[in-house]
């Protein structure tokens, strides 16, 4: 059976949302403008640091606020669940890979805490049984070591890694492992643009997929 290694937001669940309303809270209290919910959707995926200094920059902060702005953004971040969806089709697939006997895992850029925390919202965190976030190692991806450490993490058995962005096919590729892209969710370049091994738009279609790229390899 299968390691399967999830990223999170795009991916499995569609937080954006909540992560606007964090942004915009965080500017308020500043006396800024709100950045639009577009924007806030563009600036996620490479972890809550370069979100906060993307909205900064968006509003004209200065780089001496970076600190101060990333730990109001990070304080208010763990309650950031409610607006959050899970994306149609993923809790049925969960469910079937686990009865296949394939071990789950999550490599995410966002910070472990809030990630727990909107699993356990969801009631989604006994799907997996490691969870690596962007503070989790002293790098994020696109540096792969934080995929890595989530395989070593899930014992024996051949790697998928499921992504949706630019970031996820990077470190799909520097782990050298199969990459399946969620084509519906954040990503910001053509699919074709993305280094990838399978394309999916539709989570019903992933139990089936995982077994025909293990049958493959």
């Amino acid at each position: 059976m299968a390691r399967i290694v999830f990223d999170l937001d795009g991916t499995l669940i569609d937080s954006a949302r909540d992560i606007h309303g964090v942004a915009n809270a965080v500017l308020e209290q500043e006396g800024c403008e709100a950045i639009t919910f577009e924007q806030s959707r563009n600036f996620v995926g490479n972890g809550a640091a370069v979100f906060v200094a993307k909205m900064r920059a968006a509003r004209g902060i200065g780089d001496s606020e970076q600190a101060r702005l990333y730990a109001d953004f990070v304080a208010r971040y763990d309650d950031a669940v409610t607006l959050t969806l899970v994306y149609p089709g993923v809790l049925a697939a969960l469910d079937a890979l686990k009865v296949e006997g394939h071990s789950l895992g999550i490599c995410t850029n966002k910070p472990i805490s809030p990630c727990r925390a909107v699993l356990a919202h969801l009631k989604m965190d006994h799907y997996f049984e490691t969870m690596w976030g962007g503070d989790s190692l002293p790098v994020h991806k696109p540096d792969p070591a934080p995929l890595h450490a989530a395989f070593a993490a899930l014992g024996d058995g051949p790697k998928i890694f499921v992504g949706d962005s630019d970031v996820d096919a990077e470190t799909g590729q520097r782990a050298g492992v199969p990459f399946m892209l969620y084509t519906e969710g954040y990503r910001n370049c053509p699919v074709e643009e993305l280094p990838h091994t399978v394309a999916f738009d539709d989570f019903a279609e992933l139990p089936r997929l995982v077994q025909e790229l293990l049958v493959a390899a």
